[in-house]
């Protein structure tokens, strides 16, 4: 991992976890010292209701679902942040991604 680095988080369906970790971990994220394809991921519920002019891949316009999904988070160098968000938005099956990117504290010696 880089000096400068950020934490991707990311909140998927579970048939499309693989899709997505493939994706940013070919994109360049993901990688601790000699360890590659780095992430951690957990069950919750994801909750949303579609506007007027969605196109949601589930549910349904005024009314609130509520999915399960996985949180996943793995680590992306800065020099590759870009490449990595555009290869998970492209993998990943919703029309509106939520993600979040953290900036990771540097620690002096």
């Amino acid at each position: 991992m880089s000096a400068r680095a950020y934490k991707l988080v990311w909140f998927v369906p579970e048939e499309a976890l693989d899709r997505t970790r493939d994706a940013v971990f070919a994109a360049g994220a993901g990688v601790i010292g000699e360890y590659t394809r780095c992430s951690w991921f957990a069950r919750g519920t994801g909750t949303f209701e579609a506007g007027e002019a969605a196109t949601p891949t589930i549910g349904a316009f005024g009314r609130e679902e509520r999915v399960e999904e996985l949180r996943v988070e793995t680590v992306v160098p800065a020099a590759v942040a870009r490449e990595v968000v555009d290869a998970l938005v492209e993998a990943h099956p919703y029309e509106e991604v939520a993600y979040d990117l953290y900036p990771l504290a540097e620690l002096e010696a």
